[in-house]
């Protein structure tokens, strides 16, 4: 099967939602589904959390990082950790560990390389989409973030199944946008039952539209994405924005500039990324 082929094979059945997952994944879906649910209370979400070694790890990290520990007292187990971060946010820790685990079992190195790359990017894009969502734009921060950590989960999965298809990532940037990206982030994303809001975001994304100063959840993901100080590895799109155009996007908000929100917010950025990581 030539490499086309194969890109418009693996986008025709996500797109029918016959996604091949690992078996962790289907648990953690499970698992998130639970926490979702109305009457899941803090001891049953800890209980649940508890359950999933990493998700209770990155929990408690992302509890303790300078965006949710403002006053320096760390917690030291789930339940505390889960009631700080309420539980908009550890769906999105929970988004996390999906992300993670479509790609955690790719053997090959150079594979493995870039599914590691593409987990920094993300981690960076939710991080920097946080504190712009509080600073800048005031769009829910934890939407923002959620929305960071998943713009990319239809490259994880086209990762996870390139071992199977020798060549599928050698292709142009044409081929990745025109027959892959879009229909294989839209049935990713619908199986992991991301809201419609989030959807819409990762859609402008996509598309490229932006306003600057950011004003709605899709502004704000595209400034945190053209931010990152570490790139997609995956085929970039014709005309995207430059790491050296990105370093002069600025502009007036409030009573500072975007540079200084960044200056200030910059242990809170590292911090975030660091916890999601």
């Amino acid at each position: 099967m030539d490499r086309l082929t194969a890109l418009k094979t693996i986008a025709a059945e996500a797109g029918r939602g016959e996604l091949s997952f690992p078996t962790k994944v289907d648990a953690t879906l499970k698992l998130q589904r639970a926490l979702g649910e109305p009457d899941c209370h803090i001891e049953d979400a800890a209980r649940l959390v508890q359950a999933e070694p990493l998700l209770a790890a990155r929990t408690v990290a992302i509890a303790n990082s300078v965006a949710y520990n403002r006053a320096g007292n760390d917690v030291t187990n789930v339940r505390a950790a889960v009631q700080r971060v309420g539980f908009r946010t550890l769906g999105a820790l929970a988004a996390s560990v999906i992300v993670r685990q479509l790609a955690g079992e790719i053997t090959d190195p150079a594979l493995r390389l870039k599914a590691d790359q593409l987990w920094a990017h993300s981690a960076h894009v939710a991080a920097l989409a946080q504190v712009i969502a509080r600073r800048v734009s005031f769009v829910d921060p934890e939407t923002a973030m959620f929305a960071g950590i998943v713009h990319e989960v239809g490259g994880f999965y086209l990762l996870s199944r390139a071992g199977s298809y020798p060549g599928l990532l050698d292709g142009g940037a044409d081929e990745w946008i025109e027959h892959g990206e879009v229909a294989i982030g839209r049935g990713v994303l619908l199986k992991l039952g991301v809201p419609v809001a989030v959807m819409g975001a990762i859609e402008a994304l996509w598309n490229g539209m932006r306003a600057l100063p950011p004003e709605t959840l899709g502004d704000t993901l595209l400034l945190a994405n053209d931010l990152a100080p570490v790139s997609s590895p995956l085929l970039e799109r014709p005309g995207a924005t430059t790491p050296e155009s990105a370093a002069t996007i600025d502009f007036t908000t409030g009573a500072g500039t975007l540079a200084q929100v960044l200056a200030e917010s910059a242990e809170e950025v590292k911090s975030l990324t660091i916890a999601l990581m």
